[in-house]
């Protein structure tokens, strides 16, 4: 089996890329094809755990060891995840596997940048952090990762009907192309055909698309199967002549006119969104999430006023693993803000501080911003909190740092859980299934259910000692995964992934959420009805 190879590419970041490529997936999974996504390198906070098959060893590429970072709890097994255990992936591929029915694996991103600072990202190799490449300078890394990189997409080749590979920003920054490993090069290595997809509604489509054809080498721009408009608002039949003119200067024709949708139901890859269309978006960079202030969702339904319905997400510079909150953003009557200041907590009934990749830093921020005192007011008046990794490492009483793993300096925590975390030079990757003991207070909704999710971390969290031994304990309510305090108002834990249970929102909100089949299977429709007839087939004929 030689999968044939879709490719999306993109004029810019935010163009459209991951959506487009999410709705690929289905639609070729939904003609009874056997498909998988593929992204040779992708930069995000993002990332989910999956599997890691092992690769044939490929020439030139890493040994093994260098390519594993540790992982596992102290005495819990191995400290070193072997080849065919678990590693990281970006969201976006996740949720393209399983749009495509396909089990996500590590080879379809072999390559993960995790932003840590504005000229610094943590390199994860094939699922596992690699900090021989993390020390490299961005050029330098390319020759070392293309052979992991080439063998993880022959091996997807040989084993499915389709590939539908993502691209990244713009195959077109001649600044980059020496060094590519992400778009050009990997579309002559899987002979793909490609669409190139542009945001209209940022105005200078055309030129966007002229421009990044006229770019390209001629062997690459042969590969430009179609043109495709994405986020449109108005009459089509206003945008002739412009396509006939488009296509007689580069002899590719726009093969598709996607509308503008909002609340399409993704996770969106590169920040915080809003489904409001006066929000705007973040893209993609170096840096971590930058957002406005409020930036919220909500519909007209009230809800219960004893259930959650206004919720605040802190947003700190750091953010990571955000995309688990979209399920929020869908849930009926409930009004979901992305915080930064003081006064956006005003009127939230429950505040959550989701994961950080730089949890100090982002705590040193917080308190920059004055929402320490606002938090601890919260939580004060009995108001609910909830720390997702990160965020729960921040609701303890310390952080300690001595391997300076992500910081040089221990700090102070936020003191609403009685916990001390120390980060070590291993990492946590791996999925959780757990049930929760007795809860009690707000989330006491929560008591004995079964939920699943994921851990990625660096700190281990206990009891406070000193504290512990004089009775101020916090409640384990999930053995080394969840706390609460006394009086039961916050938790913290380490799993990512609660709202994406159905069983947590039914609880918690009385509501559910559209399943990522229904999403996914509209995706799949609106491309099917934007494409011009017979466009999709011929991609992979």
């Amino acid at each position: 089996m030689t999968a044939r190879c879709v490719m999306v590419l993109g004029t810019s970041s935010g163009a459209g890329k991951s959506w487009l490529a999410t709705a690929l997936c289905r639609h070729y999974a939904n003609q009874g094809l056997k498909v998988a996504p593929f992204k040779a390198q992708n930069m995000s906070n993002n990332a989910r755990v999956v599997m890691a098959p092992t690769l044939p060893a490929a020439r030139g590429s890493l040994p093994p060891e260098g390519a594993l970072a540790a992982f596992g709890r102290p005495g819990g097994g191995s400290g070193v995840a072997p080849m065919g255990g678990f590693g990281e992936i970006g969201s976006a591929q996740y949720f393209q596997a399983l749009a495509a029915r396909a089990v996500p694996d590590v080879r379809m991103n072999p390559l993960l940048l995790k932003p840590e600072a504005d000229t610094h990202s943590q390199v994860v190799l094939l699922g596992q952090v690699s900090p021989e490449l993390t020390a490299l300078p961005w050029r330098g890394r390319s020759e070392r990762v293309w052979p992991q990189i080439a063998a993880a997409l022959d091996a997807l080749r040989a084993e499915n009907d389709v590939v539908v590979i993502e691209g990244a920003g713009s195959p077109a920054e001649i600044n980059l192309m020496a060094s590519d490993v992400v778009n050009l090069r990997v579309a002559r290595h899987a002979d793909a055909r490609c669409l190139l997809v542009t945001d209209i509604d940022r105005g200078g489509a055309f030129a966007h698309l002229y421009g990044t054809w006229a770019l390209l080498a001629p062997e690459d721009r042969a590969r430009i199967a179609g043109f495709v408009l994405n986020k449109f608002r108005g009459d089509a039949a206003l945008l002739a002549p412009a396509p006939e003119q488009l296509q007689e200067l580069t002899g590719v024709p726009t093969v598709a006119v996607v509308p503008m949708r909002f609340g399409h139901g993704l996770p969106e890859e590169d920040g915080v969104f809003d489904a409001a269309p006066s929000v705007g978006f973040q893209a993609k960079s170096a840096s971590s999430p930058t957002v406005g202030c409020a930036d919220s969702y909500s519909n007209d339904s009230d809800g219960a006023p004893d259930l959650p319905r206004h919720i605040a997400v802190i947003a700190y510079p750091r953010i990571s693993n955000l995309d688990e909150f979209q399920p929020l953003k869908n849930v009926p009557g409930l009004r979901l803000v992305w915080a930064r200041t003081p006064g956006d907590l005003a009127g939230a009934d429950t505040l959550i501080l989701p994961g950080s990749k730089a949890t100090a830093s982002d705590l040193a921020w917080l308190r920059a911003q004055g929402l320490d005192a606002a938090i601890t007011a919260h939580a004060a008046r009995g108001g609910r909190v909830l720390g997702v990794c990160g965020g729960l490492q921040m609701l303890g009483e310390a952080l300690i740092d001595v391997h300076g793993v992500e910081s040089q300096a221990n700090a102070p925590g936020l003191g609403l859980l009685s916990l001390v975390t120390s980060f070590e030079p291993f990492k946590t990757v791996r999925p959780a299934e757990f049930r929760f003991g007795t809860l009690i207070g707000p989330w006491a909704a929560l008591s004995g259910l079964t939920a699943q999710g994921y851990e990625i971390h660096s700190g281990q969290t206990a009891q406070h000692p000193a504290m512990a031994a004089a009775g101020d304990v916090a409640r384990e309510v999930v053995p080394q995964l969840a706390w609460q305090n006394a009086a039961g108002n916050v938790l913290g834990c380490y799993v990512h992934g609660l709202f994406e249970d159905a069983d947590v929102l039914q609880a918690l909100f009385g509501a559910e959420a559209p399943s990522l089949d229904t999403v996914f299977d509209r995706l799949a429709g609106d491309i099917a009805r934007a494409f011009a007839p017979g466009v999709l087939a011929q991609l992979i004929a």
